[in-house]
């Protein structure tokens, strides 16, 4: 697994647990607490995928999109 992606498969997994505790009505206080503490997580990723070593070898000119020539479009 790439190093830069473990941050966005770890706040993923805290939001989905987030949604289903939620759901299922689980206890008050855990909701809150998860809600508190979510900005944390979040910077967290934000910050380690932008920080990531990721050489980019296309420009914005050549790839409109990363998958799609802009010749394409």
């Amino acid at each position: 697994m790439k190093n830069y992606l473990f941050p966005v498969y770890l706040v993923t997994s805290f939001l989905i647990v987030f949604v289903t505790a939620i759901h299922a009505n689980l206890n008050t206080a855990l909701i809150l607490f998860m809600f508190s503490i979510s900005p944390l997580p979040i910077i967290w990723m934000v910050y380690r995928v932008l920080t990531a070593d990721i050489v980019v070898e296309s420009t914005f000119e050549e790839k409109w999109y990363e998958d799609v020539p802009k010749s394409q479009l």
